[in-house]
């Protein structure tokens, strides 16, 4: 069997699992413990991102044609790929904290929804939150003036209903009233 046709099954599958990826962020690894790899892995396998060590010529062939044919030109030394299919910023948000505590992790670049990012863009990437986080923010910010007025309106129904809300309301505004006379008269 030639060499060519050991290579297309690798080629195939890499191109298979870029086809329709949100975004890919390109790694160099050296330096890692199997401790450091292992945890890296289990957590992007956690947060639904396929990480992969590959050869640097088979994603060449890969990528040419491709959104992620800009990555090309990082494809030196030991590299590996980390591909998310529904959050497109989850690799870029995970490899960058991972990094944090493994200096070795080098980011090289990255492809968000077709467009390139060096390593310093990615770590822009990696601060924005997750999509759940985001939605979680939204509702709460939609939620907050409804729990508001709930409890507004709980603290009436305990006083005693609106009337006794009114009530309280013409007897703060008679206040005042009667007391600027007073005032007066001194």
């Amino acid at each position: 069997m030639a060499k060519v046709e050991l290579k297309k099954p690798v080629v195939e599958e890499i191109s298979a699992l870029v086809k329709d990826a949100q975004s890919a962020v390109l790694v160099d690894y050296r330096g890692l413990t199997v401790e450091q790899d292992t945890e890296l892995r289990k957590q992007l396998r956690e947060a639904g991102v396929t990480y992969k060590v590959y050869k640097n010529t088979m994603m060449n062939f890969a990528f040419k044609g491709t959104d992620f044919e800009s990555l090309i030109p990082h494809l030196e030394g030991p590299s590996a790929i980390a591909v998310s299919n529904d959050d497109a910023t989850a690799p870029a948000r995970i490899i960058a904290k991972f990094g944090k505590t493994a200096p070795a992790l080098e980011i090289k670049a990255g492809i968000v929804e077709g467009n390139y990012y060096d390593a310093a863009g990615v770590g822009v990437l990696a601060s924005i939150p997750s999509r759940e986080e985001l939605l979680s923010k939204l509702l709460g910010s939609i939620q907050s003036p409804i729990t508001n007025f709930a409890r507004v309106m709980n603290q009436l129904a305990e006083k005693g209903g609106a009337a006794a809300a009114a009530e309280e309301a013409a007897a703060a505004q008679d206040a005042p009233a009667a007391e600027a006379p007073a005032e007066a008269a001194e």
